[in-house]
């Protein structure tokens, strides 16, 4: 059946869900609430439409019948992009949960899920993913263009994953503050529980390796028993 588009003025959503008569229903819902709502039930042509980087949001199933939804977000945060995904799933169990979040998911709802709850988390991705009006962050040698979205240490350019410049941002909004892993759980994970998970220090951990110059300096810090910290006088 391919791509189809429902008619309204309004911030688009890209739906990829395969069980027309769920997706029919999620349409319905967002479309009530003043969303343009995209559908494509195939992998390939939710990935197509996911490239045209019309969508201000995704919401994809996990287990389409072609293919692994998983597959297709690993695939678009590849190639930098880096549209909050919300990804729907029969599937409940923690690790399933991880799974998706570590794959590049911003959100995780288990099926079956009441239809507002859905508006509302699709609601909280589009908040999240406001621009501020500041367009670039510096903090000592650290410098973010949130446009271009590069990330530079001492002038010199760093490739960082979507996730991992989510998180430098975070800090950078941050300096000297203590950031706890509940922090990052709940408002870069979106987690609604703190499950018992070493996610965050994962994914710091490849920051750092990125950050950190051989010179000896270090930008975030472990506070014991607290969490992390932007060094801001680095």
């Amino acid at each position: 059946m391919g791509l189809m588009s429902a008619n309204a003025a309004c911030t688009r959503i890209l739906l990829i869900e395969d069980e027309l008569g769920l997706a029919e229903e999620i349409r319905a819902a967002l479309c009530s609430d003043g969303y343009t709502v995209d559908l494509a039930d195939t992998f390939e042509a939710g990935l197509a439409a996911a490239r045209d980087r019309k969508s201000t949001a995704i919401v994809v199933d996990r287990m389409l019948y072609d293919r692994d939804g998983l597959t297709l977000i690993e695939t678009i945060r590849r190639e930098g992009d880096a549209t909050p995904v919300l990804v729907i799933s029969a599937l409940s169990s923690v690790d399933d949960r991880i799974r998706g979040l570590k794959a590049g998911g911003d959100d995780y709802l288990i099926k079956p899920f009441a239809l507002s709850e859905l508006v509302a988390r699709v609601e909280a991705l589009l908040r999240r993913g406001e621009h501020s009006r500041a367009t670039r962050l510096r903090v000592g040698a650290l410098e973010l263009d949130l446009v271009e979205r590069q990330a530079r240490r001492d002038g010199e350019r760093i490739d960082l994953l979507p996730r991992e410049f989510k998180l430098l941002e975070y800090f950078m909004r941050r300096p000297g503050e203590v950031v706890t892993r509940e922090m990052l759980l709940t408002d870069i994970w979106n987690y609604r529980f703190v499950p018992q998970t070493n996610v965050v220090d994962v994914h710091i951990r490849n920051l750092r390796r990125k950050l950190d110059p051989d010179d000896g300096r270090r930008f975030i810090v472990n506070l014991r028993a607290a969490g992390f910290k932007l060094n801001a006088e680095t």
